[in-house]
């Protein structure tokens, strides 16, 4: 069993910063990866952010849209998401998630978090 927990949404303004966070505790077999996903009202599903293995400094499947905005760093089990230059569109629900592999798609992820709203506004 794995329990994610997050933190660190919030409201700002575009072109402003946030930090999220997650903690991982529970079978470490299953934490090997660790991702975000968002989902804004309009979505039908998740859509992935970008994820870390443990003991690799290399962020996986960063999603085009925040490249260059977004920074991901892991410690043990704890997966961090700078969140910079926000704009409106960054607007959604996120949501960390934890597997044992990286998968692009959140149907293959088992384990998730309660979900964090971030909120920018103009």
């Amino acid at each position: 069993h794995v329990n994610l927990e997050e933190w660190g949404g919030g409201s700002v303004q575009a072109g402003g910063s946030l930090t999220l966070s997650c903690e991982a505790s529970g079978d470490s077999h299953d934490t090997r990866c660790m991702a975000w996903f968002r989902q804004r009202a309009s979505d039908v599903g998740r859509e992935k952010v970008g994820s870390m293995y443990r003991n690799e400094e290399r962020d996986t499947d960063i999603d085009s849209s925040v490249k260059g905005r977004f920074i991901f760093s892991r410690d043990n089990d704890i997966l961090t998401l700078q969140m910079n230059s926000l704009q409106i569109e960054d607007t959604a629900m996120y949501y960390c998630a934890a597997e044992w592999s990286c998968y692009y798609q959140a149907e293959y992820y088992r384990n998730w978090g309660e979900g964090t709203q971030v909120t920018v506004f103009s």
